[in-house]
């Protein structure tokens, strides 16, 4: 309750994104190279962003 109209900040915003391509890309390993790939890189690319902000 007391974090109701908390906005999350930018490294927040960014990690829920690299949780979500992560796994997205585990899912799709199993049937989807192209798109697996395609998505470990975008997760990289946010991964390097978050490192950036710390």
């Amino acid at each position: 309750m007391f974090g109701l109209f908390k906005k999350k900040t930018e490294l927040e915003k960014l990690q829920e994104q690299y949780e979500k391509l992560m796994k997205d890309y585990h899912r799709l390993s199993t049937t989807d190279r192209a798109a697996s790939d395609a998505a470990f890189a975008k997760a990289d690319e946010i991964g390097k962003k978050m490192d950036a902000l710390r």
